[in-house]
């Protein structure tokens, strides 16, 4: 069994009990592209709304509508997903796995979107068998992106945001009545945090799954590799000395990097760039980067995952 597998099942279990027994278990059917036909995002040309269309945030002080509070929240992620991940990160970083749920969606999806299969387990909290149907109960006929991370409010009943960076950033700040004291989001690094994800945002997070096809991502890659080998061969983060919301954002594309078998022909490897290899094995060694992460889930069989177990310190 895969560690997806595992924690997905464990959570699915306290989660129903959470939840009293009200949901009941069930699956979508099998991923099914000849019957249902392909995902894909219809948009109308003249629908200026956001693709990623429910933005609430959670307060501490609740002025949001939202307020943090333990148990109150659920979030609905994809073990394969590097946005879901950055989520999923946030939330064991900052000691919040007894205070906000999560479970995770199959990962193949039809038409119908993601859903819920016995490969990580039904949804604990409403038994939905496509991660639809939330969307559906929160705006009947829902015509947008089904994306995960998902962030559902149990008390009313909705969801609340599939903004992927908003939900980080809340994670981090909102909850710290309950949190471990971690602060990946410091006030006074934050404009060098929002410098950073301006271009490692276009160059990085959206350059890993297309270089192998693309010549001009791929050389804007390798450039951003070849600048944060620079700025790491001096400091073990990216900004201020500490573990923060950058690093977060940098280390989930990286990890998934050459995670194909046909990127294996044409990226080099990491290690090329020795700083930010080293870098990125020292994060993996962090138990909340272990527990989030499942090569399995994103990566080809012929992905090394001995070299990332393997701590820099141990190199020869």
């Amino acid at each position: 069994m895969s560690q997806a597998a595992a924690v997905s099942q464990t959570t699915a279990v306290s989660g129903t009990t959470a939840v009293s027994g009200t949901a009941r278990p069930g699956y979508a059917s099998p991923t099914d592209v000849a019957t249902y036909g392909e995902y894909t995002i219809r948009r109308d040309p003249a629908d200026t709304r956001p693709l990623y269309r429910f933005t609430g945030r959670i307060t501490a002080d609740g002025s949001s509508g939202f307020p943090a509070e333990p148990g109150r929240y659920h979030i609905y992620a994809g073990w394969f997903c590097p946005w879901a991940h950055r989520v999923t990160l946030e939330r064991a970083l900052h000691g919040l796995e007894d205070v906000v749920s999560v479970s995770y969606v199959d990962g193949t999806r039809d038409a119908r979107g993601w859903a819920f299969r016995e490969t990580y387990g039904p949804d604990p909290v409403n038994g939905f068998t496509l991660l639809r149907d939330a969307y559906e109960l929160t705006e009947p006929g829902f015509d947008g992106h089904v994306s995960v991370p998902t962030l559902w409010d149990r008390k009313t009943g909705q969801v609340v945001s599939n903004d992927f960076s908003g939900l980080g950033i809340d994670l981090a700040t909102q909850f710290g009545r309950w949190s471990n004291g971690a602060d990946t989001y410091p006030e006074h690094l934050r404009a060098e945090i929002a410098q950073l994800d301006s271009w490692i945002g276009p160059a990085v997070n959206h350059g890993v799954h297309r270089a192998a096809h693309d010549e001009a991502v791929r050389a804007t890659l390798l450039d951003a590799f070849a600048t944060l080998d620079t700025r790491l061969a001096d400091a073990p983060y990216l900004v201020g000395g500490q573990l923060t919301e950058a690093d977060v954002r940098l280390w989930v594309s990286l990890v998934r990097y050459r995670g194909r078998r046909h990127d294996l022909a044409t990226l080099p490897p990491l290690s090329d760039y020795p700083h930010l290899w080293s870098y990125a094995r020292t994060l993996y060694q962090l138990p909340a980067f272990h527990a989030t992460t499942d090569f399995s889930t994103f990566s080809e069989p012929t992905a090394v995952l001995t070299a990332w177990e393997t701590a820099p310190s141990d190199d020869a």
